[in-house]
């Protein structure tokens, strides 16, 4: 059985004619909802940083993220996506950052507070793929020392200097979690020792 050029024309003149309805639409529903949707966005950082800097804090503009910054934090295993200056008071206080870092199962996306001091102020996890009872135990569970795991990050300062076993106490079934954070954290100490 021969097919005409005609059907085909007619199936691929149709397709296209389905193809460009459809990209119509869903820009329409793009425009509709993209300024919803960042907004939603913003509302989640600024959460996310309330979570990680001393209360009364407030927070600056986005700040431009350098190659120098980016290579500093890779250099530790983690991706410096956002930062932002913190100020407490009025004075100069630190800052907030996005940072994300390998785990068990994807990357965990995470905000950390670094205050001027160059201490660790709070890590706050944003986002993860790790397995569901497993690796998000880092997100809200004690470690064996009855420490929840972010928790035990608060005061601790110099890049390179958070290990796992060592300064960091893993919890029981999520050590590669607790390691992407302990590296997400390093990242973190990284790009403020840069940023003086």
């Amino acid at each position: 059985m021969k097919i005409s050029g005609k059907f085909i024309l007619k199936v691929a003149g149709t397709l296209t004619v389905i193809s460009l309805v459809v990209a119509a639409l869903l820009g329409f529903v793009n425009s509709i909802t993209k300024d919803k949707i960042a907004e939603i966005d913003a509302e989640n950082t600024r959460i996310a940083m309330s979570a990680v800097a001393p209360e009364g804090s407030e927070f600056g503009d986005k700040m431009e993220v350098t190659d120098e910054m980016v290579a500093a934090a890779s250099q530790h295993g983690g991706k410096l996506t956002e930062l932002y200056p913190v100020t407490n008071g009025g004075a100069e206080s630190g800052y907030v950052m996005k940072v994300s870092a390998s785990g068990s199962q994807g990357t965990i996306v995470m905000m950390v507070g670094v205050d001027a001091n160059k201490a660790i102020t709070g890590i706050s996890v944003v986002s993860h793929a790790e397995t569901s009872g497993i690796g998000t135990k880092v997100d809200n569970e004690p470690n064996s020392a009855g420490v929840p795991v972010l928790d035990q990050f608060v005061g601790l300062s110099g890049a390179g200097t958070l290990n796992v076993g060592s300064t960091i106490t893993a919890i029981s079934g999520a050590t590669v979690s607790t390691k992407g954070i302990t590296m997400g954290a390093n990242a973190a100490l990284a790009v403020a020792d840069l940023l003086g």
